[in-house]
């Protein structure tokens, strides 16, 4: 399994999901330009000591990671998406792409992939979103919890 960040912004998030990859072991592709240095400390603190464990990857643009993955089938996070993360049936070889911290991913990458654009159910209509470290954590461990079943 692949989780993959386009141009994530706020330093923390990553290092936090970071760890959740090499707790994991699931490969991490940061794609485009960040918000930050990757070698910014708050980066790194917040992957404590574990950053040599995560299996980590750079891409210029979503085209450069589609090439980097042939095998992978691209799933793509928004809240803009229809269909909930709990009806889906997962492949180990899934990428899980995740957007920018405030503006997500674009709208017409979710329109154009109907059924692997995936939301997080939010009972509450005041709260636009969740965190991003926490939303990678949602939907990976339920990805590999039900891969875990078969």
């Amino acid at each position: 399994m692949h989780i993959a960040l386009l141009e994530p912004e706020i330093p923390p998030n990553t290092g936090n999901i970071a760890r959740t990859c090499a707790a994991t072991n699931t490969a991490l592709h940061i794609v485009g330009v960040t918000g930050f240095r990757m070698d910014d400390r708050t980066l790194k603190r917040s992957g404590l000591d574990y950053w040599q464990f995560v299996e980590l990857y750079r891409h210029i643009d979503l085209d450069g990671l589609r090439a980097s993955l042939p095998g992978s089938r691209f799933v793509y996070l928004s809240t803009k998406a229809a269909r909930s993360h709990n009806d889906f049936e997962y492949r180990d070889s899934d990428c899980l792409v995740f957007g920018p911290e405030t503006r997500g991913l674009p709208e017409d990458l979710i329109r154009e992939n109907p059924e692997t654009s995936l939301r997080i159910p939010m009972p509450n209509p005041n709260v636009r979103s969740l965190n991003l470290a926490t939303s990678v954590g949602i939907v990976l461990y339920e990805a590999l919890r039900r891969l875990g079943e078969k």
